[in-house]
């Protein structure tokens, strides 16, 4: 599986972004998918993840804020932030791996798959 993440950019306090992270191969569908972010000088962390029964899991900080949703037929994963922070300032990364080896993906050394980030810049 190859991983392509998209959308990044750069908004005021408040905002709003989508970022995408499509996928190319077989079975994308079984996959779980996962957010990570890195801002400067910080270790990456994780922010969201959807499994194939789309449950999904987030970190508190973005909590009602952020939303991951996949487009199985697309095979892309999509990451709606709103309210956005200048702390959420961050390259954000998708990642994936098969649905059967994760519970929930919480840590970057349980996925096989990385995209190559996305800059999401948020200013006040």
């Amino acid at each position: 599986v190859q991983l392509q993440a998209s959308g990044g950019g750069s908004v005021q306090a408040g905002g709003s972004l989508r970022i995408s992270c499509t996928a190319s191969g077989r079975h994308f569908s079984n996959y779980l998918t996962g957010w990570f972010r890195q801002a400067p000088g910080k270790e990456r962390e994780f922010v969201a993840a959807i499994n194939s029964k789309r449950a999904t899991v987030y970190v508190d900080s973005v909590k009602g804020r952020f939303t991951v949703s996949r487009d199985n037929a697309k095979s892309t994963v999509y990451l709606q932030m709103n309210s956005l922070k200048p702390e959420d300032t961050a390259v954000y990364y998708c990642a994936a791996v098969d649905d059967d080896d994760v519970d929930y993906g919480l840590r970057p050394d349980q996925y096989d798959h990385w995209g190559q980030g996305t800059q999401v810049t948020v200013s006040a």
